[in-house]
């Protein structure tokens, strides 16, 4: 495995209470804390995103409970996947997670900080590496109660450009990266993306539901080095429509395995 091994084995704290939550009708497993951090429909459109065909070394950035690797994992049984987190409970728990879903074999988790990635993983060692970043600056909105979801959604630990020199540092050249951000900051993202050789190649926008006005999130992928030319994908939303449940779209990410999925290697939704 490409990561450093480090020098503690991580565990989930045993003092708080998890909820076991499950993906593709059961037959993934992504326990949670109730009390922290807990992933959402981001994380769920950063992985379906990924296009893995031919990749081998797969780097989760800020992993949290693991789910972006675990959904990746299960969707793609060639790769090989380390996942990077700077608290220690949700790096427990993300080991904690890939031993419950028996992909020890090939993924393991890496507690480190993304601004010191030299120290955990190799240079330019992964052929993909994902990432749903803390999204709101310091100062901005609303802190969240728990620290762990404070550190996760703010930048109080990283920020997005801490994020992408991490990512630019560990993919191979003409490798690829993928991030989820929020539409407003679109600008940002893109700006940041170039200044570390991160060239967008595809790039989709997320919309609430279809009548929304302006997106909420996008998701990009970049190729490091790459050429120009950037696709620019048909919008998702993620609601059937206003107070609605789920689009059929965004449905299928949460209980669908996709027939072929791995051979084709589709990164679309």
């Amino acid at each position: 495995m490409t990561a450093t091994t480090n020098s503690l084995k991580w565990y989930c704290n045993p003092d708080r209470p998890l909820t076991d939550d499950t993906l593709f009708g059961g037959e993934l497993i992504c326990r949670q804390y109730e009390d922290g951090y807990r992933f959402s429909v981001d994380s769920i459109l950063a992985a379906h995103f990924c296009r893995l065909a031919g990749t081998k070394q797969v780097l989760d950035l800020g992993c949290g409970c693991g789910v972006i690797g675990l959904i990746l994992a299960r969707l793609h049984p060639g790769i090989e996947l380390v996942g990077l987190e700077l608290q220690p409970d949700l790096a427990g728990l993300a080991a904690e997670n890939i031993q419950a879903n028996k992909l020890d074999a090939r993924c393991r988790v890496v507690c480190g900080d993304a601004r010191q990635i030299g120290r955990f993983v190799d240079a330019e060692s992964f052929d993909l590496v994902v990432c749903n970043p803390p999204y709101r600056r310091t100062g901005s909105g609303r802190i969240n109660k728990t620290n762990e979801a404070a550190i996760a959604r703010h930048e109080l630990k990283a920020n997005l450009d801490d994020m992408l020199a991490a990512a630019a540092f560990s993919v191979i050249n003409r490798g690829q990266v993928v991030f989820v951000y929020p539409a407003v900051r679109l600008a940002s993202l893109v700006a940041g993306m170039h200044h570390h050789r991160l060239i967008p190649r595809r790039l989709q926008p997320v919309y609430s539901y279809p009548e929304a006005d302006q997106a909420t999130l996008v998701v990009v992928e970049a190729v490091k080095n790459g050429g120009e030319g950037c696709s620019l994908l048909p919008p998702l939303s993620i609601y059937a429509g206003k107070n609605m449940g789920y689009s059929p779209e965004m449905e299928k990410l949460y209980t669908v395995i996709p027939c072929g999925r791995d051979a084709k290697g589709q990164g679309a939704f």
